[in-house]
């Protein structure tokens, strides 16, 4: 089979296309076949060696953790899943610990795969699992909202941002959607969104209280971190919880912790890859159901040829709206 490898030097310029023996399944997996993959800022990071966690695949290593494809293969033990099945990968260590979806073949464990959704393209499919599984974790992981609550998302327009919203929207709350983008903000308000503000505007968190009618917001999903977060706790109102999702921003800076007292504001980091493959599943079919009450549907950006992966890598740096996706089959 052909496969993206990576030498384990940091950088993008150290992928390349090769062949490499196809997998085998062990018990309790299976191989699948990929149609189709999706990219993600975390493969990036890995590769440029800024991931979070510590991370030390054996190399040369595959990334790619989202995918849809045929089930080619069955390991031992697999009672769930058959040959020619289709499949998208749900959660796991693929892409991470072991060889990811940027190759024709991929095994996993049987564990990690759920049917795609009913009217989901494989194109949609592909790179639908990992981000809202991270924005519906942020959106439930304290107690309940109540109905209409206020949601802020920042990053609004990228992958995990983006699900918050039509999430956060289907869920009945009202959301508040940040965008650099003037054209990005009027999307965001087609997917739903009720306010949109840019965060290069020093007063977009006066503009924001404002047009809440000073109610302040009662959950925040930050995908971004750095200076925005100081601007995002100003707009939290009584008992606000603030799920960091990301820190595509980089360090707080000046951080006062008690700024957070007087309001008794909580703030916890979501990590998805801490979640069960069974709470994962659970909520999974929760979010689809939704979803499917709402008509909300993934968004795809663009979709590139398996042999042009660089270039998706430099679509995806250019902030899409909606996911990158690789076509490995053709």
């Amino acid at each position: 089979m052909k496969a993206w490898l990576w030498d384990g030097q940091q950088g993008m310029d150290h992928l390349r296309l090769s062949e490499s023996p196809d997998p085998v399944p062990q018990e309790g997996e299976v191989v699948m076949e990929i149609h189709y993959a999706a990219l993600n800022p975390a493969d990036r990071m890995l590769a440029e060696r800024r991931y979070p966690y510590p991370v030390d695949p054996t190399l040369p290593h595959v990334l790619g953790r989202d995918g849809v494809g045929t089930i080619v293969q069955v390991g031992n033990g697999v009672t769930d899943v058959h040959v020619g099945d289709q499949r998208v990968i749900l959660r796991g260590d693929v892409g991470v610990y072991r060889w990811g979806t940027f190759a024709e073949r991929v095994s996993m464990s049987a564990r990690t795969l759920v049917e795609v959704p009913a009217g989901w393209t494989e194109e949609e499919s592909s790179g639908a699992t990992l981000v809202y599984l991270s924005a519906y974790h942020a959106l439930s992981m304290w107690e309940p909202l109540k109905p209409n609550s206020v949601v802020l998302v920042t990053g609004a327009s990228g992958g995990v941002g983006l699900a918050a919203v039509q999430l956060a929207v289907a869920m009945g709350h009202t959301v508040v959607a940040l965008s650099r983008s003037e054209e990005k903000q009027r999307r965001l308000r087609e997917f739903g969104a009720a306010f949109t503000f840019s965060p290069e505007d020093p007063l977009w968190s006066s503009a924001a209280q404002e047009a809440l009618g000073f109610r302040g917001v009662n959950l925040a999903v930050d995908t971004i971190g750095g200076m925005l977060l100081p601007q995002v706790i100003e707009t939290m109102g009584e008992l606000g919880r603030i799920s960091l999702v990301g820190e595509l921003g980089g360090s707080v800076p000046d951080f006062y912790t008690g700024t957070l007292f007087s309001r008794r504001l909580r703030i916890g980091a979501m990590a998805v890859g801490y979640y069960t493959p069974e709470e994962n599943h659970a909520a999974w079919r929760d979010l689809t159901a939704i979803l499917a009450r709402s008509g909300a549907r993934p968004q795809v950006d663009r979709v590139f040829p398996f042999d042009q992966l660089p270039r998706a890598f430099d679509r995806l740096a250019e902030g899409p709206m909606g996911k990158v996706v690789l076509r490995v089959k053709p």
